[in-house]
């Protein structure tokens, strides 16, 4: 019996384009489209990049300066935890800062890396509060995995996302 080349290739061919193409539409309609449509609702989000991954699911956000993080991390994971099921969430936030908010989180930060490294995460509210001056705003929230902090000043804003765990405060890459 001989095997003609030209119909086992074509047909190698049109099951994989149709298997991955497949998959990549469900991932797209399915997963992809309802997540950026609700992260987009959401009031002061400006943009949003999404890439889903076996593990995680990645945000890139650019927010408008008066966008609580905290509720919106929250909104995220309640809204789409039936699309995110069990992938961690990872943020990254486009940087809006001037120099004014650069400087203050740089005098700012020891307080509050020390705060963190001993995890008295209710010292880092108030002491922010109290450092905040020149018309300079800040938000603070937290949840399980993360400390968020949202700086503000007029149209510029600044917003870190520490992450609880003590050995990855090192060098924060949102600072």
């Amino acid at each position: 019996m001989k095997l003609k080349v030209l119909p086992i290739a074509l047909t190698a061919v049109i099951s994989a384009v149709v298997l991955f193409g497949g998959w990549f539409v469900y991932r797209q309609v399915a997963m992809q489209n309802p997540i950026e449509k609700m992260v987009t609702q959401y009031e002061g989000v400006n943009d949003v990049q999404l890439t889903i991954n076996r593990n995680d699911v990645q945000l890139k956000l650019d927010l408008q300066p008066n966008v609580d993080l905290g509720r919106l991390v929250q909104y995220i994971q309640k809204e789409g935890q039936t699309l995110i099921g069990s992938r961690s969430l990872k943020l990254d936030v486009v940087d809006h800062s001037n120099e004014a908010l650069e400087n203050w989180w740089g005098d700012a930060m020891f307080t509050v890396a020390q705060a963190m490294e001993n995890k008295q995460y209710t010292e880092i509210t108030p002491t922010l509060s109290k450092m905040a001056t020149n018309g300079i705003q800040v938000n603070t929230a937290m949840d399980d995995n993360n400390v968020y902090v949202s700086l503000r000043d007029g149209d510029a804003s600044k917003f870190i996302i520490l992450p609880r765990v003590p050995g990855q405060i090192g060098v924060w890459p949102n600072a």
